[in-house]
């Protein structure tokens, strides 16, 4: 078998993006993805388990365990040994006290995902919906405080990511409260997003969110600048209608909406922080009811978010080359003439093939049971990549074999998606 070796105009390495559309629908603390409909395990009816690998609203990253039976489900697990292989979840301290060697370490599929909404900061406000308490300074530093450089790094941007601004430097854009403001202390909604959903960023200028009251939209955040800052571009006429209700971390996948009017002006409420309650519509409850552990019923509102993620593909191009006359021998046993002798010498001590064999006329002619003139002709079905070492290290296979014949060359391109 013949090896070329790829030259440095036969490999090129380039990166291909994509930018995927996402769509959520938030309502009554059910969250659905791309319109999807619910698949349901065929195998249980329980509550917990009534979807196929994964609840609704989220990815199965790997997609295992899709409607498989509660005792057959796939797992990882690995041995310990001498390697000090373990899961991220297991400490070094824990692996060296709590196993012994040759114990077998499990995980457990499917790994899913789905974005949670978490509210922080407020009078009565809250670090999360479900927790009935006043907030907590170190609750919220865990996740806001943990921002805060994220936030200073994009005030390239928008002065509106600043994690606290003064009088001073509070631009006049119908949201700046007297005396600035600090996310250490604000109320805000945070949305967070994770990047099996948009890839390496979510894409500037593609953030919308809808905020609906019994089916009727209400208020509309687009980020039309492409500079991070959600600004309320309708329903016209709407209240707080071209001020900034927050803003997006594009490379992190947060949502940060600090709006804290009343979008309906009045005409409408929902039970946004606890059950029994009527509270206005505003823009740091949007998403109330993703994943964010809320367990009463939202049942006048419900939420749109859309975007686009940034998705970078590393790309290998490869050109594999047929030349003129070669390729033209194969080892394929239709590649030679049927019937006749392949051994000149057979004993019990001496092997000898035939010399002379004869190959296969494949040439086809202008009339019945007539050949044409003999031609070497082969057929290539797939290409072996190879490295250093000779080892076959990827195939690619043709989808019909194309016919070489000693007066024909071929360039072949193949794509290698990392």
């Amino acid at each position: 078998m013949p090896y070329y070796e790829f030259t440095d105009n036969d490999v090129i390495y380039n990166v291909v993006e994509t930018n995927p559309e996402v769509e959520f629908f938030i309502y009554n603390n059910q969250v659905y993805y791309n319109n999807e409909r619910e698949q349901y395990n065929a195998f249980t009816s329980s509550v917990e388990l009534k979807h196929a690998g994964r609840p609704s609203g989220h990815i199965n990253l790997y997609e295992m365990n899709v409607s498989r039976p509660t005792d057959h489900l796939i797992y990882p697990f690995v041995v310990k040994d001498g390697t000090m292989t373990a899961f991220k979840n297991i400490s070094a301290e824990s692996y060296k006290a709590d196993f012994n060697h040759g114990d077998i370490l499990t995980g457990s599929y499917p790994m899913t995902a789905s974005i949670m909404k978490d509210r922080f900061g407020g009078t009565g406000g809250l670090s999360t919906p479900s927790a009935q308490e006043d907030y907590s300074d170190v609750e919220k530093g865990n996740k806001i405080l943990a921002l805060k450089n994220i936030f200073n790094s994009y005030t390239h941007l928008s002065d509106q990511y600043a994690y606290s601004a003064s009088v001073e430097d509070t631009i006049d854009n119908g949201i700046a409260s007297p005396g600035g403001w600090s996310k250490g202390s604000q109320e805000i909604g945070l949305v967070s997003i994770p990047s099996i959903f948009y890839g390496s960023s979510i894409e500037k200028g593609s953030v919308e969110l809808k905020f609906y009251q019994t089916g009727t939209l209400i208020g509309t955040l687009r980020d039309d600048a492409k500079n991070g800052e959600l600004i309320q571009v309708g329903p016209t006429g709407s209240n707080g209608s071209g001020s900034i209700a927050g803003v997006v971390l594009y490379n992190e996948g947060f949502l940060a909406l600090t709006g804290s009017w009343d979008i309906s002006n009045g005409e409408n409420t929902d039970a946004y922080i606890a059950s029994g309650e009527s509270n206005p519509p505003r823009w740091i409850d949007f998403a109330v009811g993703a994943n964010d552990g809320t367990a009463h019923a939202i049942s006048a509102s419900s939420f749109q978010m859309k975007f686009r993620g940034t998705n970078k593909i590393p790309t290998m191009t490869m050109f594999a080359h047929a030349p003129k006359g070669e390729l033209n021998h194969s080892n394929n046993p239709t590649y030679i003439e049927s019937g006749q002798p392949l051994t000149a010498v057979t004993s019990s001590t001496e092997y000898q093939e035939s010399r002379h064999i004869a190959i296969k006329n494949v040439v086809s002619g202008n009339f019945s049971d007539q050949t044409g003139s003999f031609q070497k002709e082969t057929y290539i079905s797939k290409i072996g990549i190879y490295d250093d070492d000779k080892n076959l290290i990827a195939v690619a296979k043709l989808a019909t074999p194309v016919k070489k014949t000693e007066e024909r060359d071929y360039t072949f391109k193949m794509k290698y998606d990392f």
